[in-house]
């Protein structure tokens, strides 16, 4: 197993026990998107999560992994992205946080360490004094592969 997986196994692991604590059932369809969530390693839209787990569960339902992904929400198990005009959702792993960059062209998600936000909070601090929520920020624009492309909606006006 690499590292790679090792330390999604843990995030996994982590996520489980954490329902577990909170009183909430183990259920094999809650397990089931859980597991899909984790085996991702990325972004992954309801419809995404759905079509794997019906693969594996024929009888998984759409409102089933709705009120999952609500619940793994508000646990603080995965984290919720807008991409384009849909969410996405990953594994939230509490050593691990970043933020996100958004293709508006190709709805690419990148990933985005903390540091490199930490400059723009010293700043509103500093200048402000405003301290920041930067837990879940995400900045849209256009990715190095799909620059001189035009972008989606209106192509004469670019999105601020």
């Amino acid at each position: 197993m690499s590292s790679a997986d090792q330390a999604t196994r843990q995030v996994h692991d982590r996520a489980v026990e954490s329902l577990r604590e909170q009183g909430y059932r183990l259920t094999p369809q809650r397990l089931l998107i859980l597991s899909v969530v984790a085996e991702s390693g990325g972004h992954m839209g309801v419809d995404q999560v759905f079509r794997l787990a019906k693969e594996a569960y024929p009888y998984m339902d759409i409102a089933t992994v709705y009120r999952t992904l609500h619940l793994l929400k508000k646990l603080n198990v995965v984290t919720e992205v807008a991409i384009g005009d849909r969410l996405h959702y990953e594994l939230t792993d509490p050593e691990g946080k970043h933020h996100h960059m958004v293709c508006q062209v190709c709805s690419g998600a990148f990933n985005l360490g903390p540091h490199h936000l930490e400059q723009f909070r010293h700043t509103l601090m500093q200048e402000f004094d405003f301290e920041p929520d930067l837990e879940h920020f995400t900045i849209a624009g256009v990715c190095s592969n799909c620059q001189g492309q035009p972008r989606k909606g209106n192509p004469s006006k670019p999105k601020v």
